[in-house]
């Protein structure tokens, strides 16, 4: 039995539906935004938004790099996924639980491209069992190609093959949030640090 009250209400919100606006008309080839050096203007996006670029030759001086951070070498807990950088000191393959991964210090992960408009970088699932080692750890490290950094998110979307992995998506910085009092909290759902090795060889 319907309400009376009820369908009179949503007949108002009905009546009261703005119409419908066509979408905007894009074209495909833009003019969209560019630099002059796009690898330079990832690296200056990604610092604002909290992170940090280092661009390498090798996946072994990403590695070198790495065994200098003291949060790394101090982490108890720590998942690497990229062969030649870091080591795990926990076995994967074993986990079949992603909540038995909640105390994962530091995980250094693939990004297959970034963006230079605002510092994202393109991350899937292809070399993760678990999809949450991109967002439980304490720290994060991605490896991504210094040749692959694309200028705008249009031209990303290009890039990005829709279905072709059970999770993707753009990461861009560590976790934040300033939805308390306009207060800028860093690692407020997830990684509180963010790192990008940029390899020159891979």
């Amino acid at each position: 039995m319907s309400d009376p009250v009820r369908e009179t209400i949503f007949n108002a919100l009905r009546s009261a539906l703005p119409e419908s606006s066509p979408l905007p008309d894009l074209p495909a080839s833009g003019p969209w935004q560019t630099f002059e050096d796009p690898f330079a203007r990832f690296c200056e996006i990604l610092e604002v938004v909290g992170g940090l670029c280092q661009r390498v030759a090798t996946l072994e001086e990403a590695n070198r790099q790495l065994n200098a951070i003291a949060e790394w070498t101090a982490a108890d807990v720590r998942v690497s996924v990229v062969d030649g950088v870091g080591d795990s000191t926990i076995d994967l393959d074993a986990i079949d639980d992603p909540h038995d991964l909640e105390n994962v210090d530091y995980a250094v992960l693939r990004g297959h491209f970034g963006v230079a408009e605002n510092g994202a970088i393109w991350v899937t699932d292809a070399d993760v069992k678990h999809r949450v080692l991109y967002f439980i750890p304490q720290r994060l490290a991605l490896v991504i190609p210094a040749s692959q950094i694309v200028h705008n998110m249009h031209e990303a979307y290009d890039r990005v093959a829709v279905g072709q992995n059970p999770y993707a998506g753009f990461i861009s910085g560590p976790s934040k949030t300033a939805d308390i009092e306009q207060s800028l909290v860093i690692g407020a759902h997830g990684a509180r640090s963010l790192r990008v090795f940029a390899v020159d060889q891979l």
